[in-house]
């Protein structure tokens, strides 16, 4: 009487640098869906102002932007009033800030199920910015309204009504916004997983990293010298293409192209290095 060896699926940690499997995340997306979900309402549960905290925000660092940088310090604004110019860079900063520290942070929030099942460990890091985007279209709400309040179309006044390739290339900065938080914060969440005072880095990053980035100032106003070092920021061409898509203010192509190649730069390295570190997890957390 003939057996047949039973097949035997041994798995073992991988070594070097692994695939990123990115169909995986296909597969699990209703888990993605969960902690997306998870994490939007986990944000407002237990709050007093819930859903307006994502107006207060950006509201409230307009006013005191207006206030110091316009009033006080007479930052020049392209001829564009300071209002509406800060809030059109302080719409995509917001949502990277956020996101960054939710991503930074994924891996410790969802140790409890690294630790117990299998899932793409990719999925944590990415619901965390995707997270982010219920508060980014309520406060784009805000700007529209004070862009009418400043009489500011993102259309030119012409015959043909149909928005210019500077508007047509807004959800494209949105994308170039998720992919530099994204990009940024799976370095974060990867190295916090083994070095615990990372967490307690990513606030003062976040805050050193707002001004470096053009939101409280034009970009335009940098010197020739200093225009690659700035476009080294992937938030750079983030915020000089949001100007130029809402306000019509002209952009730096070159540092456009520069801070997307960075941004997909960020985005590639990090997802492998968090792949390669994501076996570590379990007996890390």
């Amino acid at each position: 009487m003939s057996t047949t060896a039973p097949n035997v699926l041994r798995i073992e940690p991988r070594t070097g640098w692994v695939a990123l499997r990115l169909g995986e995340l296909w597969q699990y997306r209703e888990l993605l869906y969960f902690l997306t979900w998870r994490d939007i309402k986990v944000r407002y549960r237990q709050t007093l102002l819930g859903v307006l905290w994502a107006i207060m925000v950006p509201l409230v660092s307009m006013i005191l932007f207006t206030v110091v940088f316009a009033r006080m310090a007479n930052v020049a604004s392209d001829n564009r009033p300071y209002p509406v110019f800060n809030l059109a860079a302080l719409l995509p900063w917001n949502f990277f800030a956020a996101a960054l520290a939710m991503c930074a942070n994924s891996v410790a929030q969802t140790s409890h199920l690294m630790s117990k099942v299998y899932f793409p460990r990719l999925i944590a890091p990415l619901s965390a910015v995707l997270g982010g985007i219920p508060d980014f279209l309520i406060a784009f709400g805000l700007l529209l309204i004070v862009m009418v309040w400043y009489q500011i179309h993102p259309v030119p006044h012409t015959d043909n009504l149909l928005p210019g390739p500077a508007l047509v290339l807004l959800p494209f900065f949105v994308l170039l916004t998720i992919i530099s938080a994204l990009g940024t914060g799976l370095w974060l969440a990867g190295l916090s997983a083994k070095y615990r005072d990372v967490k307690h880095a990513v606030p003062f990053l976040i805050q050193a990293w707002l001004f470096v980035t053009p939101v409280v100032y034009s970009a335009n106003s940098v010197t020739k010298s200093y225009r690659v070092l700035i476009g080294l920021n992937p938030m750079t061409g983030v915020v000089e293409g949001f100007r130029w898509a809402l306000l019509r203010i002209p952009p730096n192509h070159m540092t456009i192209a520069l801070s997307t190649f960075v941004s997909i730069t960020l985005l590639v390295s990090g997802a492998f290095f968090f792949r390669r570190v994501e076996k570590t997890f379990a007996d890390l957390l």
